[in-house]
This record gives C-alpha cells, structure tokens and sequence, in this order.
C-alpha cells in the first residue's frame, strides 16, 4: 500500500486543511501522475502530484525532517504571507526553504506582539490551532481601567461574543502603575482579536497585547523582537507529544545549524521592527512588555 492519503499529504505540506484539501481535490483541480485525483487515492515518494497544474514536491512523511521556529512579532506586521496594502509581514524575516514552506501556526494580529510559531509540517500545525486540541495560549495584556474581582469572574466564566461563547482559563495581575494595568491570561482558543474582544465586552480597552506562550512554547527570554530561533528536538518533540503525533527521524537541529543556534542564545542578535515601507531598523530598547517578559521568563 502507498504511503498516505492524498488530502493528508497535501494538508501536510501546508496547503491547507484536510478538509479543504477534500474540496480541492472534488473541483479537479489535482491530479496524480498525470490522472485526475480523487478522495482516497494514496500517493508514495515518486509520484508526480499537481494542484491547478503547479508541480508539488512530494516527500514521505517519515522521511521530511520537521522544523519549527519561533519568531518574536512586532507591531507592524501582517500575518499573512503577502499584504495588498504592501505593509511588512511576518513571513519576511523567515530563512527560506527549498521545495517547502513554511506554515504559521495561529495568528496575531497587526498591532499584537510575542510568539508565533512557524513549521514545515502543515499536519502539525493543523492540529495545533484546531479547537478541537484545546492548545493554552498565553498572553501579557496591558489594559486601560482595573479588573475588578467581578469582571475578572465573569470573563473566566464565560462571556457571549457575536461569534459564540468564549472565556479565559485563568486571570492573574501582572503589575503596572496609573491607569494602565497589566494582566496575564490564558485561553484554549485563537479566535479574530478574541482576547481583545473579551476584555473590551466589559468595558476595557487593551493598549497592549504580548503572547508569552503557545502550547509548551515559551517565549524564549534570550530573543528579540523580529528575530527567530529554531527549536531543537526535545522542544519539537514536546509539541507534537501536545497533539499526538509520531515522532519523525531527523527532526530538529543538527552540525553547524545546531552551533549557530547556540552562539545566538549565548550573545542574542539585536532586536528589529518594521517602518512604514517595510524596512527593518533596529530597536533601541525593549518595550515595558519585552522586559517584563523577559524577567518572568526567567523566573519560571
């Protein structure tokens, strides 16, 4: 028996959903080996696949060595791979791949910062932002105006929002001055600005947005605003272990990749951000929030 599953494969390779695979595959836009494919077929290394024509490269599953980066977003960025407005986007800054891609795992938006995490296995992050995986995320929020003890109930409880039901898993101060107060959050969930949106359903605006966290992904204390690290094999491993998945051989970093990641970690590159056309200067210092967050990072 071949290998895998078309609509896998194709999910896996960061085309999209399983689902939407499906669909693709129903409208006749693949075919395999020159022949229209069809819900079901199975494909092996050596098979010739195309979607709308364009030639995929195609390799077994357990011989594609998995990566994932994390990438520390500024403000500014688009999550998206182009931007029709022409503004920066996070895909930018990433080290290019030959015959793959990478897939970003959920989304931040432009005026948010902190961790996202990128791979080039679209089944991994697939299951990573599915609901269904219920994935903590975790966020430093800086907010206009105090969470009383009641607020801070209601949105752990559960608030209505136009797109359904959402909630914090857990609530905490983080400290602040004045007016503005930070607070550090958890959810299961990455709905559009759900975070934003909760905090605002009682009357409080957030004129800061920081995720510290994604699954067992820490926000590493040594990077810098838009810059990457990549993760090692036990981190790796840590994820997929989240979502059940098989460990693959090969996987994390490996030689002279392995050593430059370590003279980063050890003497950190300088911290960037983007200008309005999308170039990258550097940052002379850290936000409230990168420093708050580096502090706690340390003390965990």
């Amino acid at each position: 028996m071949k290998d895998e599953k078309l609509q896998k494969a194709l999910a896996r390779m960061g085309l999209g959903s399983r689902r939407q695979m499906e669909e693709v595959i129903k409208s006749g836009r693949v075919t395999v080996n020159n022949a229209p494919a069809t819900i079901g077929d199975r494909v092996e290394q050596g098979d010739e696949i195309r979607v709308d024509g364009r030639q995929i490269k195609y390799n077994a599953e357990n011989e594609k060595r998995r990566r994932v980066l994390a990438y520390y977003k500024p403000e500014g960025e688009v999550c998206s791979a182009k931007d029709p407005e022409g503004r920066p986007t996070v895909f930018e800054r990433l080290p290019k791949l030959t015959h793959d891609r990478w897939v970003m795992v959920g989304r931040l938006d432009i005026n948010s910062t902190g961790l996202l995490l990128f791979t080039n296995d679209g089944e991994m992050a697939h299951r990573l932002m599915h609901p269904s995986s219920e994935v903590t995320r975790e966020y430093a929020v800086r907010v206009l105006g105090e969470v009383t003890s009641d607020i801070a109930r209601a949105l752990t409880a559960g608030v209505m929002l136009e797109d359904g039901m959402a909630q914090f898993e857990d609530i905490k101060e983080g400290g602040g001055e004045g007016v503005n107060k930070w607070y550090h959050v958890k959810l299961k969930e990455g709905r559009n600005r759900e975070v934003r949106r909760l905090f605002e359903s009682q009357g409080l605006k957030v004129s800061r947005l920081l995720r510290t966290r994604y699954g067992t992904i820490s926000l590493p204390k040594e990077l810098r605003t838009g810059r990457f690290l990549e993760l090692d094999t036990k981190e790796i491993h840590t994820l997929t272990d989240l979502v059940s998945l098989r460990p693959r051989h090969g996987t994390g970093l490996h030689g002279a990749a392995k050593e430059k990641q370590k003279r980063i970690k050890n003497k950190p590159l300088k911290a960037r951000r983007a200008d309005s056309r999308g170039n990258t200067k550097p940052k002379n210092s850290g936000s409230p929030a990168s420093r708050g967050n580096r502090n706690r990072d340390n003390k965990r």
